[in-house]
């Protein structure tokens, strides 16, 4: 892993939180975007080198649904940057990492993959990478 590329917030009112954080930041989210492979709705913030990546449930039974039902609002996970997706996903679970699941394509068009809370100390960690396939 390379640096931290976001933090993950859950919240239960998206556009309430986006006001919230648009007054707390100074700023407006640079970007909005609905991630179909999670049923989510992401508004981003930049802060420094590091985004905050707003997360409302569009459906009740998606992961966010979910952890919001169980847990509440607040930090949902940390991400970090990857170089290569393929050989971290396989070097950490060599290491014993379990993951919820394979690469897939996730917001800003990132290759995504999700390392279980399980096997990180109670936190759920998302490893990033560009789309190269989106870069030629």
């Amino acid at each position: 892993m390379e640096r931290i590329e976001h933090i993950g917030l859950a919240v239960r009112d998206l556009a309430a939180s986006e006001k919230i954080f648009e007054k707390l930041l100074g700023r407006p989210a640079y970007k909005k975007e609905f991630v179909a492979s999670e049923q989510v709705t992401t508004v981003f913030f930049k802060v420094g080198d590091v985004k905050i990546e707003l997360l409302g449930s569009e459906n009740k039974d998606s992961a966010i649904g979910k952890f919001l039902d169980k847990r509440g609002e607040g930090i949902h996970h940390i991400a970090f940057h990857s170089g290569d997706l393929q050989n971290d996903t396989a070097r950490l679970t060599q290491e014993g990492f379990a993951f919820t699941g394979s690469p897939r394509l996730g917001a800003e068009n990132k290759m995504v993959n999700f390392i279980h809370p399980a096997s990180a100390s109670g936190v759920l960690v998302e490893l990033c990478m560009d789309n190269l396939e989106n870069h030629e």
